[in-house]
């Protein structure tokens, strides 16, 4: 989706107003017991990735000084993993998980990953889709799930855990079975979770239930919401039960990291994922 851009020098001029200056529905700050601040928050970067072509530095610094505690990369705009780990110490952020390709998990290449890895200081290695060889096929997501057993037991040594990502795919039945709980069913407890809530509830994944179905294996959350008569709607405007989702993540389902990723157009990028975060520090969460 085609995204609005705005320079840093803009954004830091509005941004201390941001929040509060649009007129917002009314159950978008209700009050109410979310369940506290139990659980740190991140920025999933795909959500201003376009501010990150440009100006890396200055949209990490500007995150940084929105409240987020850490970020999760998806892509490294040229640097190395010592300059993004010198950029976020910078700033005080931890990395919380990056999204990689599969193959960059494989064979010689797993090395060079868990290196970049833990000089980032990140122990949270997702992969967000797979090859079609996998997905086709009941026996394919069978496949998949062996493969990143095996991933799992060769990185544990290095305090690491690999894990998926859903989007849509992984909801649309195969031989009578969904496919996320062929998957998951067949991994190695090792092998942990990273739901996104708006992608699941789009296509049936409902949050409510998916993220109770494999207790302690939710290593992190992508909070984005979701609805059917709203698509640009921010989170606490749209139609996912938040009280129940937090309630559920902090309880059974094992998060370490909430991580916050918002698509829409509805906004500029990072006056978006702003207004998000203040939601949830309305709600106490952060």
């Amino acid at each position: 989706m085609k995204t609005q851009s705005i320079s840093r020098r803009e954004f830091l001029k509005t941004s201390a107003t941001a929040a509060l200056a649009a007129t917002t529905p009314g159950n978008l700050f209700a009050a109410g017991e979310y369940g506290g601040n139990r659980i740190p928050f991140g920025l999933q970067l795909y959500s201003v990735r376009n501010e990150c072509a440009k100006d890396l530095d200055g949209t990490v610094k500007a995150v940084a000084k929105m409240g987020y505690k850490a970020v999760e990369f998806a892509g490294y705009y040229g640097r190395d993993a010592k300059a993004l780990r010198k950029l976020l110490d910078d700033v005080g952020l931890k990395c919380c998980g990056t999204h990689i390709g599969l193959d960059t998990l494989l064979g010689d290449n797993l090395p060079n990953t868990v290196e970049f890895n833990h000089t980032l200081g990140n122990r949270f290695l997702i992969v967000p889709s797979l090859p079609e060889k996998y997905t086709k096929t009941h026996q394919g997501w069978l496949e998949a799930a062996d493969v990143f057993s095996e991933i799992a037991d060769k990185v544990k040594p290095h305090g690491m855990k690999v894990g998926y990502h859903n989007h849509n795919i992984e909801f649309k039945p195969i031989d009578g079975e969904i496919p996320w709980d062929t998957f998951f069913s067949r991994a190695k407890q090792e092998v942990v979770i990273q739901f996104d809530t708006g992608n699941g509830a789009a296509v049936g994944g409902d949050p409510a239930i998916y993220l109770k179905k494999f207790p302690g294996r939710v290593a992190s959350v992508h909070v984005k919401p979701y609805s059917k008569t709203k698509p640009n709607a921010l989170i606490g405007d749209d139609e996912h039960p938040w009280k129940e989702i937090f309630r559920i993540c902090e309880t059974t389902a094992g998060v370490v990291w909430y991580i916050i990723e918002y698509e829409s157009d509805a906004y500029p990028p990072l006056i978006s994922v702003e207004k998000t975060l203040e939601v949830m520090r309305r709600w106490g969460k952060c």
